[in-house]
């Protein structure tokens, strides 16, 4: 079980407990005190305990009523050669301390509570950061408040997204075919199944891929609320004050709710709640057409529930070029999704069980919507730091609030490292859980490891999805860079043409100078699918000549990697299916 200062499962330590220390002979490496640990953790009425094998030096903490210091002793001489030389001095009946700093190779003396790494935060980034601060021997201190440990992506965000979304597509397939000679004849939906489905998932993947990898570490202390710095050493939660070596803040984001007259007065919904609400909504009008606005409209209007996006901006996924927003925007259209670009929502009011929502129009008229059934909010995110107390020791954030960091997750404080959606850096899980790993080899082992994310894959879950790597055309051009465009239609990729189903393409972007592919965007039914390859060949500096002259599976969508690639120099809508 994991240990921790207020006991091995996170309860408080009981009134009648005591701390020994012990001098323990026979031990000659890490691997036996780790094998001492091991056993005496086991052991009823231990609560803690911690032992250096270079001093031979051990504290444990046990509970009176339960177990006496002798059987204590006992149990220790009995593990394997190791022998007790000591009666056990320095009893406390009020200790809490369990660990020692194992990067001073002693028993702490200083106080309670001194860790060589404390991460704040229990997400990707915290766990992967933990995972690396174990395996270097380091005593770390997770302190997680708001949401459950595995952070947004496991509890609210990639996985209950993407199996609703994969619900949604169970459902659309159910009751459209792209085949003249096939009728779907609907499809019964049991929404509240579906939310109990998502739940049991997101509780099994939460447990065995967050709280059972960290299960059986040594060195790992986990403690659940807010922590605030006191100085840039300290931080306290609940009253009590922990301190560290160095630390890293990896606290993520959430929802950033805008200011808008009436708004806390609807009973908004963001991804946290709508995930959770078991009866379906008779609509939901979305705020906001980023990504996380997009993937819920498609999911829950597949669901049956009817979908209407307000979005401040002229088009829908307004971080890309326009075709992309254009193939998307038309896909939702077709399924029933009123989109409203350029609509600007200034008021809300509550009147019996609707909402209405003042709109400013794109001409500057107001209008008013009714909506009967829930608002969504999903207007970006911001970083969780406003509980840190980082005015206390003079952390620098960016102009959005991120805590910015550089290559190697450095702050402006020496000490302090960052990762994560807390950062001004990409913000998915992956990118997340390399920083926290990164992160403490760069603080612990003296690396000097940087993030380049100039060929990061991403891809959004939409129907068709959108994946990318690189640069667009419009980021290419910012940066001076000589390119070129490919476009190729998926009406052009036979794969695509046998299934029924054209809708989108794929763009690939080169330097004109040295014929490397620089940046790719693919818009594709199971188009995140193409898009490692590409980043790959980013990454390595692959030519558009080598991807056009490389061999790819007939009848597959990657083949439309190639034939983007002869597009060109070539019209392929002229070429035969063998064309090379």
């Amino acid at each position: 079980m994991l240990k921790n200062i207020f006991g091995k499962n996170g309860e408080k330590t009981p009134e009648n407990t005591t701390t020994i220390s012990l001098q323990i002979e026979g031990m000659t490496c890490s691997g036996c005190s780790s094998h001492i640990k091991k056993d005496l953790n086991k052991t009823e009425g231990v609560i803690s305990c911690s032992i250096t094998h270079e001093t031979g030096k051990g504290d444990f903490t046990f509970d009176k009523g339960k177990i006496s210091k002798e059987i204590l002793i006992d149990t220790i001489n009995k593990v394997g050669n190791y022998k007790v030389v000591n009666g056990a001095e320095n009893e406390d009946c009020c200790a809490t301390d369990f660990g020692t700093t194992k990067s001073q190779k002693m028993v702490n003396n200083k106080g309670n509570n001194d860790y060589d790494l404390i991460i704040i935060g229990g997400g990707s980034a915290a766990f992967s950061a933990a995972i690396k601060a174990e395996s270097l021997g380091l005593w770390t201190l997770m302190v997680n408040g708001g949401l459950d440990f595995g952070g947004t992506c496991v509890n609210v965000g990639c996985v209950p997204s993407k199996n609703l979304i994969r619900a949604g597509e169970t459902a659309y397939h159910a009751t459209h075919s792209n085949f003249d000679g096939i009728k779907p004849k609907g499809v019964d939906i049991d929404f509240a199944q579906i939310i109990k489905d998502k739940k049991e998932l997101v509780a099994t993947l939460q447990e065995k891929k967050y709280m059972d990898v960290v299960s059986d570490f040594e060195n790992l202390t986990m403690l659940k609320g807010w922590a605030k710095f006191k100085d840039n050493k300290t931080i306290k939660m609940d009253g009590k004050g922990y301190k560290a070596n160095k630390f890293l803040i990896a606290t993520g984001a959430t929802t950033n709710i805008p200011t808008i007259e009436g708004l806390n007065k609807i009973d908004y919904l963001t991804n946290i709640s709508l995930f959770d609400l078991e009866e379906k909504p008779e609509s939901l009008t979305i705020m906001g057409a980023g990504y996380i606005g997009l993937e819920i409209a498609m999911a829950y209007n597949r669901l049956g529930v009817k979908v209407r996006i307000i979005e401040f901006t002229d088009r829908v996924l307004r971080t890309q070029t326009p075709d992309i927003s254009e193939a998307l925007e038309t896909q939702m259209r077709k399924e029933g999704i009123e989109v409203l670009p350029n609509f600007r929502a200034v008021k809300f009011e509550k009147y019996e069980n609707e909402t209405i929502i003042h709109c400013k129009c794109p001409d500057g008229s107001f209008t008013k919507i009714v909506e009967k059934g829930k608002v969504v909010i999903a207007t970006g995110t911001k970083a969780n730091t406003n509980q840190l107390g980082l005015d206390n020791i003079g952390l620098e954030l960016t102009e959005s609030g991120h805590i910015a960091v550089n290559e190697k997750m450095e702050t402006n404080l020496s000490h302090i490292y960052a990762a994560g959606d807390v950062t001004n850096t990409p913000a998915f899980v992956y990118t997340a859980a390399f920083e926290g790993k990164i992160a403490v080899e760069n603080a612990f082992s003296g690396t000097d490891n940087k993030a380049d994310y100039s060929s990061l894959p991403w891809v959004v879950f939409t129907d068709p999805q959108i994946g990318g790597a690189g640069l667009d055309e419009v980021q290419a051009e910012a940066k001076g860079i000589p390119f070129e465009v490919s476009k190729l239609e998926l009406k052009d990729v036979p794969r695509a043409i046998a299934a029924n189903d054209t809708r989108g393409f794929i763009k690939l972007i080169r330097n004109t100078e040295t014929d490397k592919l620089i940046g790719a965007r693919v818009v594709a039914p199971e188009g995140g699918e193409l898009i490692q390859q590409l980043s790959m060949a980013i990454k390595y500096g692959i030519t558009v000549e080598d991807l056009a002259d490389s061999f790819y599976p007939y009848l597959t969508l990657g083949e439309g990697i190639k034939l983007a690639a002869i597009t060109f120099g070539k019209d392929v809508s002229k070429l035969s299916c063998c064309a090379s």
